[in-house]
Order: structure tokens, then C-alpha cells, then sequence
């Protein structure tokens, strides 16, 4: 699922081709997409693009009238620009956004269509879609270390949780962790000021990095490859794969269709985090440790 880095690329690539341009049609390729029936999506067509923004994992083009169009990518969702006479690629095209100066396709691979569009109207019912989660990029260390800690959670869950934190996935969560060393399983209510202090560090430091390593990468074009697993990750679907800190090999936790990566010795102190699976399957079998693994 693209996270905060990539949408705010995202973002920004769609700000230098369609802000101040009217939308002059949307071709609705699945009726799946469309979450919402008021305001009908013939509404935005010939409104002009007034804004663009991020709420949580989502992108919104803010429109004149108060219409705002919210993409939501999920997992397999993807935004491609097509110019001239290239064609938007017909299978898993959802929707076509058309501009004078090319479309915008919104695309999803797989079948399980889980991407989302909705057409709401007036700021009240677009601020109703917002999960509630800060920023942290404009969050400053108090305003982070109360969201952390007002519940007793895992620092995986905490750090993904929308009503939290806004824009963090599995992905970056796994490298701020990582930076961090920090288990993911640590809970919240039993951290140390200090170690608050270095997970609000290390999630500004992973988060800023990695969108300034893509808007390098995305230059004056727009963002192609968009995927959770990138080359220069840390331990994010490094899976066996060396540590690059203390070479030791990257572990995971999986669970339903996620997993977790997470470093053993620079994380856990060497302690294996029990698999939901493997480590059943195993039981007195399951390795307790990264020495034991080795």
C-alpha cells in the first residue's frame, strides 16, 4: 500500500499536471470503484482543480463547488499519467480522469478490487472521512508521545493505526522500527522517555529520507514502480536477507496477508518473535533465539 513517502510524490507530480486545469471528464471503467452515489460523479466534470492534499492514505483533488474526488489505492491501487497517444492499459484500468493535457488512469492489479473512489461535497463531509491521525512530520514530541501511549498497543500496531498516526503502512513501520531498535512488539505503555524519543526521531528521519530518495527518483516524470518493497530498505521485505547494520539475518512475524520484518539483534536483543504459524507448527522446535538459528 503506498504510504506517506509515496503519496507525497504522488502528490506532488499531480500538482505540476493538473492543479488550476478543469477536469473535463471521468470515464468510470468499474462501477466497483465508486463508494458514493451523492453527489453523482457528473458534478466534477468541468470543475476546475483547485488543490490537491493527503488525509491519512488518501489523495484529494479538491475541485470549485466544494466537490472533492478521494482516491483511495489500498494495496494494489496505482496512479499512471498517459500523455499524447500512449494508452491507459485496458485490464486493470478503473477510472480515467480526462484533462487537456493528458489523463490521469487509476489503476488496480489483482481481482480483489479493494480500491476505493468517493465524490463528497463541502469540507464537513470530506473532514468526516479523516481517520483522526497526526501528522508527524508536523508533530512535534509531546503531540507524538501522547498519541503513542494513550492506549496500550504493540509499537507495530500503534505506528499503523490511521486514527494514530497519519499515512504509515507495514512498509515504513518496519524501517522506522528498524531505526529505532525497537521490537515491534514492544507495547507502548512500557517504553522509556528515551526510547519515545529516539521512535519519534527515527520515524521523521525514514519518512523525510525515503520521499526525498523518491522525488529524486521521480524527477520531472511521474512516479512509476510504486511497491512497498524497495531496493535500500533496511529489513522491510528483506526477509533472510543480511542486516545491514549488524549482518545478522532479517526475521518475520507473518500474519494474515502482512508480515513483519524486524532484526533479532538489533531489535529484540536476539530473541526470535514467535511466527503465528510456523512457530505452532514447530512448537518446542521453534528456535528461541538468533544464535539457536544460526
Amino acid at each position: 500500500m503506498p504510504e506517506l513517502p509515496d503519496l507525497t510524490v504522488y502528490l506532488e507530480s499531480l500538482a505540476a499536471r493538473i492543479a488550476n486545469r478543469r477536469l473535463a471528464r471521468v470515464r468510470l471503467l468499474n462501477p466497483f470503484l465508486l463508494r458514493t452515489a451523492l453527489p453523482p460523479i457528473a458534478r466534477v466534470e468541468g470543475r476546475k482543480v483547485l488543490n490537491l492534499r493527503r488525509l491519512g492514505k488518501r489523495i484529494v483533488v479538491g475541485l470549485e463547488d466544494e466537490l472533492y474526488l478521494v482516491l483511495h489505492l489500498m494495496i494494489a491501487g496505482r496512479l499512471r499519467w498517459i500523455e499524447g497517444n500512449n494508452k491507459a492499459p485496458a485490464r486493470i484500468t478503473l477510472a480515467l480522469f480526462e484533462f487537456d493535457n493528458g489523463v490521469l488512469a487509476f489503476t488496480e492489479a489483482g481481482t480483489k478490487r479493494r480500491a476505493s473512489l468517493h465524490v463528497v461535497e463541502g469540507k464537513a463531509s470530506l473532514d468526516a472521512m479523516n481517520p483522526g491521525g497526526i501528522e508527524v512530520m508536523e508533530a512535534d514530541l509531546g503531540t507524538f508521545r501522547e498519541r503513542l501511549i494513550g492506549e496500550n498497543h504493540t509499537l507495530k500496531r500503534a505506528l499503523t493505526d490511521p486514527r494514530l498516526f497519519a499515512g504509515i503502512g507495514n512498509a515504513y513501520s518496519d524501517e522506522i522500527l528498524h531505526r529505532a531498535r525497537l521490537s515491534p512488539v514492544a507495547l507502548t505503555g512500557q517504553l522509556t522517555q528515551e526510547e519515545i524519543a529516539r521512535l519519534f526521531s527515527s520515524t521523521r528521519e525514514v519518512l523525510g529520507q525515503w520521499t526525498e530518495r523518491l522525488r529524486a527518483n521521480a524527477g520531472a516524470g511521474f512516479p512509476e514502480k510504486v511497491t512497498a518493497f524497495r531496493e535500500g530498505m533496511a529489513v522491510h521485505g528483506r526477509y533472510g536477507k543480511p542486516c545491514p547494520v549488524c549482518g545478522a539475518p532479517v526475521q518475520r512475524i507473518v500474519y494474515a496477508e502482512n508480515e513483519t520484518n524486524y532484526c533479532a539483534r538489533c531489535q529484540t536483543g536476539g530473541k526470535l518473535l514467535a511466527d503465528r504459524a510456523l512457530s505452532r507448527l514447530l512448537k518446542k522446535s521453534w528456535p528461541r533465539s538468533i544464535d539457536e538459528l544460526d
